[in-house]
C-alpha cells in the first residue's frame, strides 16, 4: 500500500481498509463429496486446469465494507478533488 486509497462507495473513506492477500491454491475434487482429492503446484497444473489470473490483493474499506481490486481504490483516490 503505497498509494492513496479512497472508497468509491461511501466516498469518505481514506485511511481505514482491510488489505487481503489472495493465495490460489489449485485443487482437484471429488464430484460427490465436494472433498479435495488432489491438490497441484502452479507449474504442475493439467492442461485443463487454468493458471489463476486475479489480483494479488483486494481491498476492503473498514467504514463500508467494500470489497474490490486495489486499482479502484486508487483510482478513485487520483480522480478526487484532494489529491
Amino acid at each position: 500500500m503505497t498509494e492513496a486509497y479512497l472508497c468509491p462507495k461511501c466516498k469518505t473513506n481514506r485511511t481505514r481498509f482491510h488489505q487481503i492477500d489472495q493465495a490460489a491454491l489449485p485443487v482437484k475434487l471429488d464430484p460427490r463429496s465436494g472433498e479435495i482429492v488432489e491438490t497441484f503446484e502452479e507449474e504442475t497444473l493439467t492442461p485443463i486446469h487454468m493458471h489463476y489470473n486475479g489480483p494479488a490483493i483486494r481491498i476492503q474499506c473498514g467504514a463500508c465494507g467494500l470489497n474490490e481490486a486495489e486499482e479502484t481504490f486508487v483510482a478513485f483516490a487520483k480522480n478526487s478533488p484532494l489529491s
